[in-house]
């Protein structure tokens, strides 16, 4: 492990109080926004004070008195409506404020070529300006030096698992294959629809359908609409529930068949995550991530190959206990583990 690694833990020693400012923005359904309100209300809690919050607005940043640090979490897409308007809104922010980032949804070759070169200038651009890089696995960090403009000296510290309390009851499962979050090409709807349709016939003796606990990408319903006609054509039913939340996901993952993650073009996953939360072993794609995953939270996901998912859903509807967690398995780290990881490196910028 190299020393730019910050796996927490639970024992972890507390940091010092000092916290920078933390950019939090109001999009109430997008991944990256809801980590950054969660881990700023992480921190507040392990300091014991309020954390100062700013959001996106531009006079809230660049402002007559900005603040003199600031940690933000940035995807291209989540700033601005191109790359290049992401970056210049980076370095507006930049010139004003020493400001340290955490890196999500990093370039890679699924962008296509003309996308993947304007990604990778604009995420080089802002690592060059940053007082700090953190990313949230080292698979994330050599995407970074494939993709973001080369070597980084960028912190890991993991996405959290905060586990939910076990139901009293385990719940009766509803015969649903079940991905969670939008819906994309590439995201593992279309893999999972093939491995369906293949199932034996004595696996389809009750109703069993691919249930997409989300809704379409911005700019995607098209191809989802696609996927439901392909679907149809192949006699594999799809449910598509629209944005969740917190409370009804829990739950759909709690009642769900089978639990899956199976996009081949990851860069970190908080599916995996919040299936873990809800107490589920989902099945997931083995990739470079995965790996990294499953060696930091053992017991925790099934890998699966390209080839293997009809085999490895059948499986978990043979044996639906592979898909809960035991005891043994290794959840951590928690939020309070990830705010105390955060607060120890910010007091090394």
């Amino acid at each position: 492990m190299s020393p730019t690694d910050a796996p927490p833990g639970p024992d972890a020693a507390p940091a010092p109080a000092a916290a920078p400012a933390l950019v939090v923005t109001p999009h109430a359904e997008h991944g990256v926004a809801a980590y950054a309100r969660d881990l700023a209300a992480a921190v507040a809690r392990e300091t014991g004070r309020r954390v100062a919050e700013l959001t996106l607005q531009p006079e809230a940043l660049t402002g007559h008195a900005p603040p003199a640090r600031a940690h933000l979490h940035f995807t291209d897409r989540l700033w601005a409506g191109s790359p290049e308007e992401a970056a210049v809104r980076f370095e507006e922010l930049a010139a004003h404020t020493a400001v340290s980032v955490t890196l999500h949804d990093l370039p890679q070759p699924s962008d296509g070529e003309r996308n993947l070169r304007r990604r990778s200038e604009c995420y080089a651009r802002v690592v060059e300006l940053a007082s700090g890089v953190a990313c949230n696995s080292r698979h994330e960090r050599e995407l970074l030096a494939e993709y973001g403009g080369g070597a980084s000296p960028a912190v890991v510290i993991p996405l959290p698992v905060e586990m939910l309390p076990a139901p009293a009851v385990r719940p009766e499962p509803d015969g649903s294959v079940a991905l969670i979050g939008f819906f994309y090409p590439g995201k593992g709807h279309a893999e999972t629809v093939d491995a369906l349709a293949a199932l034996p016939a004595r696996l389809h003796s009750h109703p069993l359908r691919l249930a997409a606990l989300g809704r379409a990408s911005p700019g995607h319903e098209g191809e989802l609409d696609a996927l439901l006609a392909a679907a149809a054509a192949r006699r594999v039913a799809v449910e598509v529930t629209g944005y969740l939340d917190d409370a009804t996901l829990v739950e759909r993952c709690r009642h769900a068949s089978v639990p899956v993650i199976a996009h081949r073009h990851v860069s970190a996953s908080a599916s995996l995550t919040a299936w873990i939360a809800a107490g589920r072993r989902p099945l997931v794609a083995d990739n470079r991530y995965s790996r990294e995953m499953d060696a930091l939270r053992p017991g925790t996901l099934t890998l699966v190959a390209d080839d293997d998912w009809t085999t490895a859903i059948a499986r978990a509807l043979d044996e639906p206990e592979s898909t809960w967690l035991e005891a043994e398995a290794v959840t951590a780290p928690d939020w309070a583990a990830v705010a105390r990881s955060y607060l120890s490196w910010w007091e090394t910028l």
